[in-house]
């Protein structure tokens, strides 16, 4: 399999990336969650798709392999989408398919919502339209919670002592139940967990995955999916932390999006159940890439 590997310059500094697999189809871009957690955890998916087209994963700025600028005021919305376009640009995507994971998912909403052209399909993955929404799920799952860990998580995270022990011990057994349910964590999950927290997670999202107390607390793009005219993919564990429910928002908002649940998934399908969810996005995609398609022109004998 080809594979090549480099930096590129980005607003803020410039990104590691790995490009992998070659082809005719349509080039695959895959955004990783977080925010900040970087693309190890991704890698693995991203290999298994690029045996049917060319596939590039990278770590956003501050993450990872990139360079990580001390400067919380570059962890924005505008930047971030800033950054995509630059990334496109350097690789000659301008045309792509887009996975974006979680946070990677916010990431592509708010990116397609903007008008951005040259996405020919997008995954949205584990994620959801609006960040008040995916909270008060979250808190669901909460509620769901047997004792003590759901008691911990409630009393602790309102008092914001989430350096406490007790309450990063419930915080692991949530994540088992509903971020990634195999046991132990793939290295790769491993790897991208090890991240965090940092800069980037801390200034856009806060200290935990269902308290968002950074500067997304308020985003919410529920009203604006209809901008969002690519095909779309909908996928979702069965007992994701961003739930079903606001998978069901995005499929609702989102002309003609397909919704693909992953029954024993938790919020990592890729991993979690590898081979079946690789095969369900490339056959999506490889519908799209078929839809697209110039039709053959007609023999002289035809006409």
């Amino acid at each position: 399999m080809e594979e090549r590997t480099g930096m590129i310059d980005v607003a803020g500094g410039r990104v590691w990336f790995r490009q992998l697999g070659s082809g005719s189809a349509l080039p695959l871009l895959i955004l990783h969650g977080g925010p900040g957690a970087a693309a190890y955890y991704l890698e693995p998916f991203a290999e298994r798709m690029a045996f049917s087209r060319p596939v590039v994963i990278y770590d956003q700025l501050g993450c990872g392999r990139s360079e990580q600028p001390d400067a919380p005021s570059l962890w924005t919305l505008d930047r971030a989408c800033q950054e995509l376009d630059d990334v496109r640009r350097a690789l000659g995507f301008e045309q792509c398919h887009l996975v974006g994971q979680s946070w990677g998912g916010w990431l592509s909403i708010e990116y397609l919502t903007r008008g951005t052209e040259g996405v020919e399909s997008v995954v949205l993955a584990s994620t959801s339209a609006s960040i008040p929404q995916f909270v008060a799920a979250a808190r669901g799952l909460i509620e769901a919670m047997p004792e003590p860990w759901r008691s911990t998580l409630i009393r602790l995270g309102e008092i914001g002592a989430y350096d406490d022990p007790k309450y990063l011990v419930a915080v692991e057994e949530f994540y088992h139940r509903h971020l990634c349910r195999v046991n132990p964590y793939p290295e790769c999950v491993e790897l991208s967990l090890r991240q965090l927290p940092n800069q980037v997670y801390l200034t856009l999202n806060g200290p935990t995955e269902f308290d968002v107390i950074g500067s997304l607390r308020t985003w919410d793009r529920t009203a604006d999916l209809d901008r969002i005219t690519a095909p779309t993919l909908v996928t979702v564990g069965g007992y994701d932390e961003i739930p079903i429910s606001c998978a069901q928002t995005l499929v609702d908002g989102i002309a003609g999006a397909r919704l693909a649940i992953f029954d024993e998934s938790g919020h990592m399908a890729h991993e979690e159940e590898p081979e079946r969810y690789a095969a369900v996005v490339s056959a999506f995609l490889d519908d799209v890439d078929e839809w697209r398609r110039p039709a053959a022109p007609a023999n002289e004998g035809d006409l």
